[in-house]
């Protein structure tokens, strides 16, 4: 059974940056894609970022590209979500995710298609 746990969030100004990270537990990352998702208060959750197994295929929501990178390390079994030029609409609790895969083909980035979840890391951004 696969476990995630996010870390890395926390509190930061306008223009600052985080880098968010996910470990997992009970299984190599390898024959996963990832991806990074997030809800703000009110708000349902969405795709952020997602990354196929060999990290040769990445996606982005409009509202980060240009300002998020999401990377894995299958040799560490984590994946990585830089985070630059935040804004107060970055604000939520971001989530980790991942669906074992053995096909290549690219999947669309959403909450339905993803099995397993951390349990979340808050990022605020305000000053």
């Amino acid at each position: 059974q696969l476990h995630l746990v996010e870390s890395g969030g926390g509190l930061v100004q306008p223009g600052g940056s985080l880098r968010l990270s996910c470990a997992a537990s009970g299984a190599s990352l390898g024959d996963y894609v990832l991806g990074w998702f997030r809800q703000a208060p009110g708000k349902e959750r969405e795709g952020v970022s997602c990354i196929n197994r060999a990290s040769g295929s990445t996606n982005y929501a409009d509202s980060v590209k240009g300002r998020f990178t999401i990377s894995r390390d299958n040799a560490k079994n984590t994946v990585y979500l830089e985070m630059s030029t935040l804004e107060p609409e970055d604000t939520a609790v971001y989530y980790c995710a991942a669906l074992r895969r053995i096909s290549w083909i690219p999947i669309p980035c959403l909450t339905s298609n993803y099995v397993y979840w951390g349990q979340g890391t808050q990022v605020t951004v305000s000053s």
